[in-house]
């Protein structure tokens, strides 16, 4: 969106943010009398110099002279340009940023046009999902109802080659939107008569991944009956990169304006599940092992990440590749741990045979960093 942010507005954010919530959420602060004390997250020091002064909402480093408000540390430490760091802040107390229009407005951000294409085809997406009985019976089936299905924005793509492209792609610069979204693919074999595109998901569950302000980066597909792949997510855009993204993190956000622990699964059904049985701190990698820069995004929010896998064969590969990059990620205060399902069981089956408190019972179970590390290589002796 366009146009300055008052200043008014940022000077109320500022004041109304509790800044030891917020950094205490990514560095572990210790309280000495009126201030919080700990080892700066910006230079390497053994004793902390690093102090939060609640009463100024300011923070600042004795030993490196880092300083700021709360905005200067999202920016700092998150690595945030400053509307960034203010829509961040603002997404945390339920606020909406005002925009001055009297100015002249910016040019538009690289990428910002498919955030509208992303966001129509959502629409599209949800609107055929209420059209038809058979994908409704599919997430019925599943035991998702449709209030779950509303907060995650479910959809479905009929089984066409051309549904959006119909929609959307009305002209050469619509396609090539289209094209740049990961919404269709183009034709090898151009015939005479016939578009260079067709649709990339048909016949399939939708399931918008959404970003930090809730707008869609792209969509993971579930196909409804047989077929290959079982899910199909959207290609490497320029707004959408799986390494970074996790599903269900915005929602999670929504749900809680402090996460004191992310749940991190592996499928986008283990997420709808478990939110709609009350653990509303799940997210779910994208079909890709978690990666730093998952952990780096899930530690500015919380300092509890519970990974959660299968106990066959596979699982438990996907947990040891999570725990190498996770080992990056180790610092004091943080805690990072390990839950391995019954055989045959995944989050999406188990919550919905035992209930969320069964659950939770074997989350508060789950296995240390340390404790998985030292199972796994004893096994290896």
């Amino acid at each position: 969106m366009s146009g300055r942010i008052p200043q008014a507005f940022i000077d109320e954010l500022v004041a109304r943010a509790d800044i030891v919530e917020l950094i205490g959420s990514r560095v572990p602060l210790k309280k000495q009398g009126k201030e919080f004390k700990a080892c700066c997250p910006f230079h390497e020091e053994k004793t902390p110099s690093f102090t939060v002064v609640p009463d100024k909402q300011f923070y600042h480093c004795f030993g490196c002279g880092a300083h700021g408000t709360v905005l200067g540390f999202l920016m700092e430490h998150d690595h945030l340009t400053f509307v960034e760091a203010v829509e961040e802040l603002a997404l945390r107390l339920g606020l909406d940023v005002p925009r001055d229009h009297h100015g002249a407005q910016r040019p538009a951000a690289p990428g910002e046009d498919l955030y509208g294409v992303l966001s129509r085809a959502a629409a599209l997406y949800q609107a055929e999902l209420k059209n038809s009985p058979r994908a409704r019976k599919y997430l019925e089936d599943r035991g998702v109802d449709g209030q779950t299905a509303a907060k995650f924005g479910l959809g479905y793509a009929p089984e066409s080659w051309d549904f959006v492209l119909r929609q959307l792609g009305t002209g050469e610069r619509e396609r090539s939107r289209l094209f740049a979204a990961g919404l269709v693919i183009r034709r090898e074999d151009q015939r005479p008569g016939a578009s260079g595109f067709y649709d990339r998901f048909r016949d399939r569950i939708m399931f918008p991944i959404r970003d930090a302000r809730g707008r869609t980066l792209g969509f993971g597909g579930r196909v409804l009956d047989r077929g290959e792949p079982k899910y199909l997510n959207s290609p490497e855009t320029e707004l959408f990169h799986k390494g970074r993204e996790l599903y269900g993190l915005y929602e999670a956000r929504q749900a809680s304006r402090s996460l004191t622990r992310i749940l991190i699964v592996e499928g986008y059904m283990d997420v709808v599940r478990l939110h709609q049985a009350g653990i509303t701190y799940a997210a779910a990698t994208l079909g890709t092992a978690t990666t730093p820069d998952h952990l780096a995004r899930v530690f500015r929010l919380c300092n509890e990440v519970v990974f959660c896998f299968d106990g066959d064969r596979a699982g438990r590969a996907a947990a040891w590749r999570a725990l190498e990059n996770a080992l990056g990620q180790v610092r004091q205060g943080r805690q990072i741990r390990f839950l391995f399902l019954p055989e045959g069981q995944d989050p999406d089956s188990l919550v919905g045979a035992e209930g969320r408190s069964a659950f939770e019972a074997r989350l508060d179970g789950a296995q240390s960093l340390s404790e998985y590390l030292l199972q796994h290589l004893s096994a290896q002796v």
